[in-house]
């Protein structure tokens, strides 16, 4: 399962992992990486690579809702080109489970019990990565290193976040607000920890507008998935939802939502000023379970749209990924003064005093440096 030629024992040894799929031999994208001596939580990019630095020894972990966990010693690890091999435990096979309770019955008490068991307070360190494409070109980049410090509990979850460093390359436009990224840094972590991305299928009218399917969930024996999806010829931008959990511990281990192009090619395209046609809506979130302590560990989301102008209409993707690479239940001190309150990291200037982004937890794919080192080198 694991590819090496010799071993390494130096201070502070950056480490290179490439974690593929045993069967296809292709990359494995999202596979959580915990460093236990660290408590490092890293996830695997697109090219299924991770990279941190270690000082010592330790255990690391490999997890995927898909494949058998792997643990590794970092001592018989190479500085780079360490390949594992992950087994995949998923069988297409997985029997539909019947149950007295309707699933969304179901759901809303693993929601209710996922929100009692989530660690809070607590310190989340995260590194949040955004690529915002207009018009078919890459036009900005950021990323940062945020402290939440969550507080609250039962759904009045609270955070405050302090800014530890940020940078921005590329075009800033005026036109371009919080409304159109489609997020608001803070209340984010609040919507994460109360699970608001799955209200649609909670709701009371939910069992109207969607059908639910439990099954088994191969993978893991300890597990289910549950399966929600639009009615048929739905009128209505509704996602296809897939929700995996821990059906012993009664906790959501994650979340993936995606709008269909079935469902898109039924909705009807949009014309007023300022109106939006969304062609690409997907996300995903991925929460930890480490002892006592259940924590978000990631998130991805990627939205593609249209919107419609005076005159035009204009192009808008964004991507971006949220991975909380520290997770700690002891508060950390700060002055009202330090705590950030804008919505997003968008116009703020650049703060760099590290090169943080080396040990982010999410490594670049070699596509995505090429277009942060094109925006870095353009002129405003």
């Amino acid at each position: 399962m694991l590819i090496f030629g010799w071993t390494v024992s130096a201070q502070n040894v950056e480490i290179a992992i490439i974690l593929k799929d045993a069967d296809t031999n292709l990359p494995v994208e999202d596979a959580t990486v915990f460093v236990l001596k660290t408590k490092q939580s890293l996830l695997s990019n697109s090219e299924g690579k991770v990279t941190f630095v270690l000082n010592g020894s330790s255990n690391i972990q490999v997890t995927h809702s898909s494949y058998a966990k792997v643990t590794v010693r970092s001592s018989a690890l190479l500085k780079t080109d360490n390949v594992i091999y992950l087994k995949s435990t998923v069988n297409d096979l997985d029997e539909i489970i019947v149950t007295k309770q309707h699933p969304q019955k179901i759901l809303k008490n693993l929601v209710d019990n996922s929100i009692k068991k989530l660690t809070v307070p607590a310190r989340l360190k995260v590194y949040t990565r955004e690529f915002f494409k207009m018009d078919g070109n890459y036009t900005y980049y950021n990323d940062g290193l945020m402290n939440f410090q969550l507080f609250g509990k039962d759904k009045n979850f609270k955070s405050n976040i302090l800014v530890e460093q940020n940078r921005a390359f590329g075009l800033v436009y005026d036109q371009i607000n919080s409304d159109v990224l489609g997020y608001n840094l803070n209340d984010i972590m609040e919507n994460y920890y109360n699970f608001k991305y799955i209200d649609p299928i909670t709701d009371i009218g939910g069992k109207k507008k969607y059908d639910y399917v439990i099954k088994s969930y191969s993978a893991n024996q300890d597990f289910n998935i549950m399966i929600v999806t639009p009615i048929d010829n739905t009128k209505s931008l509704r996602d296809d939802f897939k929700i995996i959990y821990d059906w012993k511990k009664k906790i959501i281990i994650e979340i993936n939502t995606t709008v269909s192009p079935t469902t898109l090619s039924n909705v009807k395209e949009k014309k007023a000023v300022g109106s939006k046609n969304i062609y690409k809506s997907t996300f995903k979130a991925i929460y930890r379970l480490e002892g006592e302590n259940y924590y978000l560990v990631s998130s991805k989301e990627e939205i593609g749209f249209e919107r419609v102008e005076k005159n035009k209409t204009t192009d808008i993707e964004v991507r971006n990924y949220f991975v909380t690479t520290n997770f700690s239940n002891q508060n950390y001190s700060y002055k009202e003064s330090e705590v950030f309150k804008d919505k997003t990291l968008y116009n703020k200037k650049n703060v760099i005093l590290s090169p943080y982004w080396d040990i982010s937890g999410l490594s670049t794919t070699d596509e995505e440096q090429t277009i942060i080192n094109d925006l870095q080198d353009r002129k405003p």
